[in-house]
């Protein structure tokens, strides 16, 4: 409950709305608990003794007190669904916003098959729980306490019934709404696994297709499957013997109040009126204590969902500024000293005492085998990661000085995996730098080799890019990635290994209009290839997270052992660089 309860600052800025609608809501029960007693006043005042006059009175009164209940139940859904949908609006924008400045490691704590929950399911289960909370837990209760009340006032021959009724019912939905928490929470947490399962198919749908184990795949996610089936439906099995089980009781309490009545009647105690006028009452009692049940299930399953969201919403992300960070702009400069890091702190470090120093305009190669650590490297300079030990230095100062948004915002990052999001190819290039003229916007093609395919596409950079940019190629997307990071203009400038899937010829007109127009740019470039690099000012060799040599591509081929086996496995015939 704790949970809920720290978010309801997001129900202040919708109080009124708050407020109005149980009161709208209150008008209506009013109304609805007048009409058994008008409805007592036309049988036992009225048809009874052939007042039709009467009777059209009584009949006129109802259909006012009907319209009026209509006004607020009316007002009550219009005030609810505009608190519930507005405070599940600014949840799902601050979850949104929380997320994105998750450090890679706070997602990965989380899933993100999890965190799509939270956004969306967590959120419309609060929401739905919100919008009953405020009409039904307004109606039921208030219906229940003035049936009782009324009937104890005008009926009161027939209250022992309520005695024996009321608890029997009362304990009923206590324990099924205590059950149904624990119950619902299991359910959600199979949810999670049909996204987490989901989302990982679809982004690995061409690595199943490729290996044709699409009937594995649907084996796995039939698995999960069952598992939300079979819980959802024991979930509702245990709830819905709820209903028919307070139906049972209701109406052992008409029979007893017929069988009673038509004994008070027979003694002229008690009128027809009032007997029907109970029922009624006892119907309603019925509909109140259901109502609040239902609302108390609904709650009951929001709870575990306002924990999750809370635990997100309070995750500290683990990269962070300082109380009074730098702003003084970089020029760059980068140094590592003595840098170890470990993705996971229980685990070997997969960088060991890393140590060297860029100056502001060098180039610097990072190669080495598959997992020896060079993207652990240059993931570091714009912090998604912090590092373990050892510190790395920008112009002089530990990185964690700097304002992280600035930091970010001087450095062009293409990562290893090219990523596009589906808008124009424009709105791609232009995320790197939103306010870039279109003359930037073409220099940035045209350094990439990426101008030349652009204008041979219909919209040319209109063209939209489909999600998962699966109507480009893949040298077509590094090309894009790789724009985005130069119309920064960046004083550090950071291709991890962009040129994979680009031809030679292509690679080497980027490799020149990088050199000519980002000459006072810090470039690390990572790539498996020697010819992508024997043009830097300094190579760093790794093995294993370790530096095993550094120096010109010179240097290297005569005294590094490790730099002469790459470059051995990439000769052809005739001994030259396969390029």
């Amino acid at each position: 409950m704790q949970a809920v309860l720290s978010l309801k600052k997001y129900l202040k800025p919708y109080m009124v709305f708050a407020i109005i609608a149980p009161v709208m809501m209150l008008l209506e029960v009013a109304m609805d608990l007048v009409q058994p007693t008008i409805m007592q006043h036309i049988i036992d005042n009225g048809i009874a003794k052939g007042d039709t006059a009467y009777v059209f009175q009584m009949f006129g009164l109802m259909i006012l007190c009907a319209v009026i209940g209509l006004i607020g139940g009316v007002g009550c859904s219009i005030y609810a669904s505009k608190t519930a949908i507005n405070f599940s609006a600014d949840i799902r924008q601050d979850l949104y916003e929380t997320i994105t400045y998750f450090s890679n490691s706070n997602k990965d704590r989380f899933t993100l098959g999890k965190l799509i929950t939270n956004i969306t399911s967590d959120v419309e289960m609060l929401q739905r729980a919100l919008t009953m909370l405020l009409k039904m837990f307004i109606r039921g209760p208030f219906t229940f306490i003035g049936a009782i009340v009324i009937v104890f006032l005008t009926a009161r021959e027939l209250f022992p019934i309520l005695l024996v009724v009321v608890p029997i019912l009362a304990f009923a939905i206590f324990f099924f709404t205590r059950l149904s928490g624990k119950l619902f929470l299991k359910v959600q947490e199979a949810v999670d696994g049909v996204n987490i399962r989901v989302q990982e198919n679809l982004a690995g749908i061409r690595v199943i297709k490729a290996y044709n184990r699409k009937h594995h795949q649907i084996q796995q996610f039939t698995s999960v499957n069952e598992n939300l089936m079979k819980r959802n439906i024991h979930a509702d099995q245990i709830i819905g013997i709820l209903m028919p089980l307070t139906a049972f009781v209701v109406n052992m309490g008409i029979i007893a109040a017929l069988w009673m009545g038509a004994i008070k009647v027979e003694n002229s105690t008690i009128e027809v009126g009032v007997i029907l006028a109970f029922i009624n009452y006892l119907m309603m009692i019925m509909g109140g204590l259901m109502g609040s049940s239902s609302v108390l299930m609904q709650i009951a399953r929001a709870i575990p969902s306002a924990k999750r969201i809370v635990a997100v919403l309070e995750e500290q992300s683990e990269i962070t500024n300082l109380e009074n960070p730098v702003l003084t702009p970089i020029k760059g400069e980068v140094e590592f000293d003595q840098v170890s890091f470990a993705y996971n702190k229980n685990n070997e470090p997969v960088l060991k005492n890393i140590t060297f120093k860029a100056k502001p305009g060098e180039t610097i190669g990072i190669i080495g085998m598959t997992g020896s650590g060079k993207s652990s490297i240059i993931n570091l300079i714009p912090r998604m990661f912090d590092v373990d030990k050892g510190v790395i230095r920008i112009d002089g100062l530990p990185i964690k000085e700097y304002d992280l948004s600035m930091l970010r915002g001087a450095i062009g990052f293409t990562p290893q995996k090219a990523t596009l999001f589906s808008r124009t190819i424009e709105e791609n290039v232009r995320y790197g730098n939103n306010e870039a003229t279109m003359e930037e916007f073409i220099e940035a093609l045209e350094a990439s080799c990426a101008f030349e395919f652009v204008e041979k596409l219909d919209t040319k950079e209109q063209y939209r890019v489909t999600q998962g940019a699966t109507n480009l190629s893949g040298g077509q997307k590094q090309r894009l990635a790789m724009a985005r990071a130069l119309i920064r203009k960046p004083a550090i400038l950071i291709l991890d290994d962009t040129t994979s899937a680009v031809d030679s010829i292509s690679e080497k007109r980027i490799q020149k209009a990088i050199e000519e127009n980002f000459r006072e740019s810090t470039k690390f470039i990572v790539s498996s290839k020697i010819s992508s690099l024997r043009h830097a000012d300094k190579i760093l060799v790794l093995d294993d997270g370790v530096i095993v040599g550094q120096g010109t591509h010179e240097e290297l081929l005569e005294k590094n052992k490790a730099y002469q086996e790459i470059v051995s496995t990439q000769l052809v015939r005739g001994g030259t660089l396969h390029e």
